[in-house]
């Protein structure tokens, strides 16, 4: 918890511990599973339609337009990242929603 914590708040130093282990808890298994699957490629469109579909949209309520427009600014905002955290990616998503308080 303490690295993935520490990874977003590289981004925000104020980060919340509490948001960011209900990230880690909600991905459970999957961050464990495999190296990939606890990353986000921004090059690759299918991921990103995942990243829209079932944490920005269904997780956080936002519409398309909304999620389109946060998962650009997150890819812009960690684009010097060769590697990008997927709790990182989906905390600045939410921040960027304005849904961290959804979570």
């Amino acid at each position: 918890m303490a690295d993935y914590l520490a990874e977003v708040q590289r981004y925000d130093a104020k980060a919340d511990a509490a948001i960011v282990d209900k990230i880690v808890k909600h991905l459970g298994i999957a961050l464990r599973s495999s190296r990939d699957a606890a990353l986000v490629s921004c090059s690759d469109p299918k991921e990103l339609d995942r990243v829209r579909e079932k944490w920005c949209m269904k997780k956080l309520g936002a519409d398309e337009d909304a999620s389109n427009a946060a998962i650009k600014a997150v890819c812009e905002t960690m684009k010097g990242d060769r590697q990008k955290g997927r709790v990182t990616f989906y905390y600045l998503a939410a921040k960027e929603l304005g849904k961290l308080d959804v979570l």
